[in-house]
């Protein structure tokens, strides 16, 4: 019987058919990406984008950007490393548990920015569907940011991604198995992932591609602000109790930008002893 790790390793293909963020290494802070911006605190509000105008010469150009970040990607040792990384055991079995018995995970965009005006947005965009190339067990991509222009759905949905037209504020429940890829997002987002998500059987169904969880605790152990460790308890509680996280490697200056301290993260609940009491 073929194990559902050596499916998926099988499965690969070779084509492509809180405002508070992480606190930098002195030397680091010449690098620092531009922040992206909070989402609006209304609950579920609907969204359409502000600029309704079609442009088809921006859309052509935006493509072209596209296509030649995803070429260089592709191609890179930052990329032979984070695929590297993925099928090690460590990691992949992680993947296994999450999926469980289900052939495929969805995959959930939050806070991407702007892929027309910024590099590490697009470079981010440009790994998120590659990925989805290179592992047939990702399903479908839903991409949300309150900075999306007309022009930028637009190509989302030409690279066939569907763009959420409700802010959920990264409140979505994990009621099956979906990959939430957020590079880079402010913590109050990480947060309320995990409020809304804080039940065994739904974490477990929960992978996330964010900032690093243990980087939030070492700088609220040295803050010791409690209005700013309430506002991150769920990530707190979750870092010290169930959670794993594997940090990815930026290899080199031009993936810093839109990649440091990103990490792949898990969650395995103990079904005996419940969830901390956050």
């Amino acid at each position: 019987m073929v194990s559902a790790a050596t499916e998926i390793i099988a499965s690969e293909n070779s084509g492509l058919d809180g405002g508070w963020t992480v606190v930098l290494p002195r030397h680091a802070k010449r690098h620092r990406a531009r922040p992206k911006l909070l989402f609006p605190k209304q609950k579920n509000q609907s969204w359409a984008p502000n600029d309704l105008q079609i442009d088809v010469g921006r859309e052509s150009k935006l493509m072209q950007k596209i296509q030649i970040c995803m070429k260089q990607l592709e191609s890179s040792r930052f990329f032979e490393l984070f695929l590297a990384q993925i099928h090690d055991h460590t990691v992949l079995d992680h993947f296994v548990r999450v999926l469980h018995s289900e052939p495929k995970m969805e995959m959930v965009i939050y806070g991407i920015g702007s892929i027309e005006c910024f590099e590490s947005p697009r470079l981010q965009l440009c790994l998120a569907i590659l990925m989805k190339g290179k592992f047939d067990w990702i399903g479908d991509i839903k991409v949300f940011d309150p900075l999306l222009s007309a022009t930028e759905c637009r190509v989302l949905e030409a690279l066939g991604c569907s763009v959420l037209t409700v802010n959920e504020e990264a409140r979505r429940p994990a009621v099956k198995p979906t990959l939430f890829f957020m590079p880079h997002c402010e913590a109050v987002l990480y947060n309320n992932l995990l409020e809304a998500n804080w039940r065994v059987d739904r974490l477990r169904n929960l992978a996330l591609f964010g900032n690093s969880f243990g980087s939030y605790e070492q700088h609220l152990s040295l803050v010791k602000d409690p209005a700013v460790a309430d506002s991150r308890k769920y990530i707190l509680a979750a870092a010290q109790s169930f959670g794993v996280e594997f940090r990815i490697q930026t290899v080199s200056d031009y993936y810093f930008n839109a990649f440091h301290e990103s990490c792949w993260h898990f969650f395995s609940p103990d079904n005996g002893h419940g969830l901390p009491i956050v």
